[in-house]
């Protein structure tokens, strides 16, 4: 049985069957549709987060700053972040982490971060080509890691410096505000590129055993028919 240690620990109990979707991301800036069973997105979070322990070191309560937009890849981060008891942080002009994730279009906007990795956010997760010197491209420092992970005690902080406890409570809150619960398949164009907005637009529909189905740059006729294609549940936007 897996210990309830941390944020990512409980989402990944929460879910009933692993083979089924979890995370659907929808660009229909670009046409893109990525869907990724629980088992995988797992295993990108598992990746991350022995990158995190065993290359740069984290330890529990290590602050790990995440400058990216919504997308998988910044899911598998952030959950990632989470499982190995870092402190995440999205709101970053007064922090020093441990490391930074953000993209290849804001490296210019952390001068000063000592450890950065740039995420591509391609659809396929190919690398970047042409980085910076120091700079690792997150695909690639990430896949030689392990996609099973164990937390090893209870994260006290996890996001911004809320208690997990306080994280599980706010995000469990607005799930039942929202009306959420098991096998709900949630279709959302809310933002979580803030920490409340994690919390309550990210999470909340995974800790109660849901799955999300993120839409960007889609009209709203356009989001009527994912939903419909995609059974929803639940529209929120």
């Amino acid at each position: 049985m897996r210990e309830l240690n941390t944020v990512t620990d409980a989402i990944f109990d929460a879910v009933a069957d692993h083979s089924r979707p979890l995370l659907t991301y929808y660009d229909d800036a670009t046409g893109e549709r990525t869907e990724l069973s629980g088992a995988t997105l797992g295993n990108w979070a598992a990746k991350t987060a022995n990158y995190l322990r065993d290359e740069i070191g984290v330890v529990e309560g290590d602050i790990v700053a995440v400058d990216l937009p919504e997308h998988w890849q910044t899911a598998g981060i952030l959950l990632g972040a989470l499982w190995a008891g870092a402190d995440v942080h999205l709101d970053i002009d007064d922090d020093t982490p441990l490391v930074l994730f953000t993209s290849r279009d804001r490296l210019d906007d952390h001068p000063d971060a000592d450890e950065v990795v740039v995420a591509s956010l391609d659809p396929f997760a190919l690398p970047l080509r042409d980085l910076p010197p120091g700079v690792g491209d997150y695909g690639s420092v990430v896949r030689v890691h392990g996609d099973q992970f164990f937390s090893r005690g209870p994260a006290s902080a996890a996001v911004e410096g809320e208690p997990t406890t306080a994280v599980l409570a706010a995000a469990r809150a607005t799930a039942e505000r929202d009306g959420l619960g098991p096998g709900a398949r949630v279709v959302s164009t809310r933002p979580w590129h803030t920490a409340d907005r994690v919390i309550n637009h990210l999470l909340a529909p995974f800790l109660v055993g849901g799955s999300l189905v993120h839409v960007t740059a889609a009209s709203p006729e356009r989001i009527s028919a994912i939903a419909e294609m995609e059974k929803a549940t639940l529209l929120l936007s």
